[in-house]
């Protein structure tokens, strides 16, 4: 009896240390089938050093659209270098007034850190207790994986934020669409969602709902 602990504790430490990378990388194939666990990996004999590189970021985004913000993603269909490496970066643009609408990514954690200007960054916990701070230039922030938040340019400048995932692909979903840019039939959403039924058809028709 008293040798189990010690050989399960051996096997424990066995199976945990197996599950290191059996290559180097896994670059994304663009011209193969993706699968549920992402890209197929690239010949390594034809990558180059470019696909471990990205320019995208450094691009301002452009912000005149209806939420004044613009959101530059490298992510692993736009780099695919982080694809199966667990990482991925983005950019966020804010104009005065700017904001991300609540959101959640199902597959990552987020972190950001504020490069200029200021912002109103909040999360929502699954016990609906909201965790709200301002952040300026140098803070950073975590928001959890799989919870509603939002970031808000409620300053009179520019704001610009970088993001980092744990994830190649983190996933996203737009609370706003996904309330008022489906074809859910209008008295379906008030009823499921409390809403006034006219202010429900004034939304889908903002954000190309129907029904």
């Amino acid at each position: 009896m008293n040798m189990i602990i010690p050989i399960f504790s051996l096997f424990s430490l066995l199976f945990s240390s197996s599950h290191g990378a059996i290559q180097d990388f896994c670059v994304a194939d663009y011209s193969a089938p993706q699968g549920p666990a992402g890209y197929s990996c690239k010949n390594p004999a034809k990558v180059t050093v470019d696909s471990f590189v990205y320019s995208g970021l450094g691009i301002t985004g452009n912000t005149t659209n209806l939420i004044k913000a613009a959101v530059t993603t490298a992510f692993d269909n736009q780099f695919p270098g982080v694809n199966g490496l667990g990482i991925s970066l983005a950019r966020a643009d804010l104009a005065p007034g700017g904001v991300i609408p609540f959101h959640t990514h199902h597959g990552a954690s987020e972190i950001i850190i504020v490069i200029e200007g200021s912002l109103c960054a909040a999360f929502v916990s699954s016990d609906n207790k909201v965790y709200l701070k301002s952040l300026k230039k140098g803070d950073i922030m975590i928001f959890p994986q799989g919870l509603l938040h939002f970031q808000l340019n409620a300053g009179k400048s520019n704001a610009l934020f970088f993001v980092a995932f744990n994830s190649p692909n983190p996933g996203l979903q737009l609370l706003d669409y996904a309330l008022f840019g489906n074809d859910l039939a209008t008295e379906l959403v008030a009823a499921a969602s409390f809403l006034d039924p006219a202010e429900i058809k004034r939304l889908k028709a903002v954000l190309g709902g129907s029904g």
